[in-house]
């Protein structure tokens, strides 16, 4: 297609909403260029695409950024991305020593550690204390109601923290300074059994994230407790558990069989290979939030009734797919691509095309897709590997 009059010459490196087969036309009007380049698939959408899928990606580059001394925060909740009405997502940063205060919330939190080490404490409901330290890789959960918190050790940290709420935010919990600064000192005089003038200088806002020292080593801020400790670990260490490995990449699931307490919450570590894909496929359970890690990919995902959509994702976007709705996710770059799975549920599920097709009856399958014997014979000879390269 010839450039239109007045087009600029040196555009040539510019996207255009052209297609292949010459649908389309030049966009001369007023523009974001970097935004069509991060997003060729909605500049130009593959012919199959069709139909009014809402949005499934927003970036937390995209959202407000809550500053603090000690550390910084920032959301995506279903206010950012509508669509996201199970799970809602928090990046967070704290400086050395930086803490996010006691609080608790009326909703489970996931989270897994990006950057940097912290410490956690946590209380139950049965008067045991959980403290320990998490570097990069490792998860943590605490159920509904539990009371905790978090600090940043000597290199301070950032991570994700994941909510099975999609209108959760955390800048609405319930925290330790919000109660003590509206509650009279009379009464917190009677149930401490200290005189007033011992809440003479408590908060009188939420604290949310301060700047604290750096803690003590691990084992000099433990505090002795008469009850024991908790039954069920509020940590994993996902990175240090071996993964499943196929061609195409790799995989590491987090649920409540391998990881007990995280009982609302389930997780998969997917990473894909340069030139593989994570196979056609949904999820027969809840719908599912994604975080990107690293690389470049692009996901499609189909609503039936001839609806589908394509979708550009990079580190620090969130994605999302309705329950049931079959997508599947390809290595776009250069790099591995890894990025998470989650699931409001106890357990990870997903159902894979090929192999529902491949447990089918051979006559069946042919007479629905009119599709030879070639293709049965090759799925049955696999293993339905969760990423996979093309052909594999």
């Amino acid at each position: 297609m010839k450039n239109p009059p007045n087009h600029p010459a040196d555009s040539r490196d510019v996207p255009e909403p052209i297609r292949g087969d010459g649908t389309g036309w030049w966009d001369l009007g007023p523009r974001n260029i970097t935004r069509d380049r991060e997003n060729p698939d909605l500049l130009v959408p593959p012919a199959t695409d069709a139909g009014t899928l809402p949005n499934l990606r927003f970036s937390f580059s995209d959202t407000y950024m809550q500053l603090n001394h000690g550390g910084w925060s920032r959301e995506v909740t279903q206010r950012q991305l509508p669509i996201a009405t199970t799970m809602a997502g928090v990046n967070m940063a704290l400086a050395p020593g930086g803490v996010r205060e006691l609080h608790w919330h009326q909703q489970a939190e996931w989270s897994i550690m990006l950057v940097g080490r912290a410490r956690i404490t946590a209380v139950d409901q049965n008067g045991r204390n959980f403290i320990a330290d998490v570097g990069v890789g490792d998860l943590w959960y605490f159920p509904p109601g539990i009371p905790h918190s978090i600090q940043g050790l000597d290199e301070g940290c950032e991570f994700l923290l994941v909510f099975d709420d999609g209108k959760f935010s955390d800048l609405n919990t319930l925290s330790i300074s919000d109660w003590f600064a509206h509650t009279p000192r009379e009464v917190l005089s009677a149930n401490f059994g200290v005189p007033e003038s011992a809440f003479a200088y408590i908060p009188d806002h939420q604290r949310y994230i301060f700047q604290a020292e750096v803690p003590r080593p691990l084992e000099e801020d433990r505090v002795a407790d008469p009850y024991g400790e908790v039954p069920l670990s509020y940590t994993h260490r996902l990175l240090a558990q071996k993964p499943q490995r196929t061609p195409g990449g790799t995989v590491r699931i987090a649920d409540s069989r391998n990881f007990p307490i995280a009982k609302n919450i389930a997780a998969a570590l997917v990473e894909i290979k340069p030139g593989a894909m994570r196979e056609l496929h949904w999820h027969p359970n809840n719908d599912e939030w994604q975080y990107y890690l690293t690389g470049k990919g692009r996901m499609t995902v189909f609503a039936g009734n001839g609806i589908a959509r394509t979708f550009d994702y990079s580190a620090g976007d969130v994605g999302y797919v309705p329950f049931a709705f079959g997508h599947y996710i390809q290595n776009t770059g250069d790099k591995s691509l890894w990025f998470l799975e989650m699931f409001k549920s106890d357990r990870f599920e997903d159902v894979s095309l090929n192999q529902w097709m491949a447990l089918t009856p051979e006559d069946l399958v042919a007479e629905n897709l009119d599709v030879g014997a070639e293709l049965i014979d090759a799925l049955r000879k696999e293993k339905w590997p969760v990423v996979k390269y093309p052909g594999f």
